[in-house]
């Protein structure tokens, strides 16, 4: 394979099949395929689009381009949740810790800033003394202690989504749904939850503006987690 003609494949608006999708993701992350082509593989998947099936090998590749947590230990108390971000996005600030008394435990994986929105973990770090970088072991060892562990994303956990997260950022194709979601649902899905709410944030202030495309956002999303095994819900806010 190429990176060329998987480039122009989409380009042309064909769909990739699952092997020239792991073959991308895994030239992501083994660093054999240069930001420029990734680059240009991002914006023809946000003009172009993907279907369900292309979103969901997308997503799989990429939960499994690190290491995946396994937090089985806990059950179906095991819970996670995602915003998809918005101006002024404090959700899990709120949320954790309201679900962690209630007795389930929140092990999540959170992000930093992405185009115009602050990331959960640019907030926390405005605290001073406050660190989100933590060990696997660190993880679940505060997660069992007090039912919530939140961290940074680390360099094991989708790494791919790392890389592609960044680039994004910078080349204007931070509001395409199929890239969205693969991004959202293979962290969520490496981070071993049982159970995922997802936040999706519709209006001026978000990245999905109608409500229209925040309901295809969340309806991608709960099919690419339930077709993983989790148990997946979504609220459009």
């Amino acid at each position: 394979m190429r990176m060329f003609d998987i480039i122009n494949k989409k380009k042309n608006g064909e769909k990739l099949c699952d092997s020239e999708i792991k073959f991308f993701v895994d030239g992501i992350t083994n660093g054999e395929i240069p930001d420029y082509q990734t680059s240009a593989l991002l914006m023809a998947i946000c003009i172009r689009g993907m279907d369900v099936e292309e979103t969901a090998s997308l997503t799989n590749h990429m939960a499994k381009s690190g290491n995946m947590l396994d937090l089985t230990k806990f059950g179906n108390l095991s819970c996670d949740k995602h915003s998809t971000g918005g101006i002024g996005d404090k959700t899990t600030l709120i949320v954790a810790p309201i679900v962690a008394s209630c007795g389930c435990t929140v092990a999540k994986m959170s992000g930093r800033g992405l185009g115009y929105t602050g990331g959960t973990v640019d907030k926390l770090e405005a605290i001073p003394g406050f660190s989100c970088n933590m060990s696997k072991e660190a993880f679940i060892s505060q997660a069992e202690k007090i039912n919530l562990s939140l961290a940074s994303q680390g360099t094991s956990l989708a790494p791919a989504d790392k890389v592609m997260y960044a680039l994004r950022d910078v080349t204007a194709t931070v509001d395409s749904i199929p890239l969205i979601a693969s991004s959202i649902m293979s962290k969520k899905i490496a981070s071993g939850a049982h159970s995922i709410v997802l936040d999706v944030k519709c209006g001026k202030g978000a990245f999905m503006e109608s409500e229209e495309d925040a309901e295809s956002l969340a309806r991608l999303m709960i099919s690419i987690g339930e077709s993983c095994g989790r148990n997946v819900r979504a609220l459009i806010t």
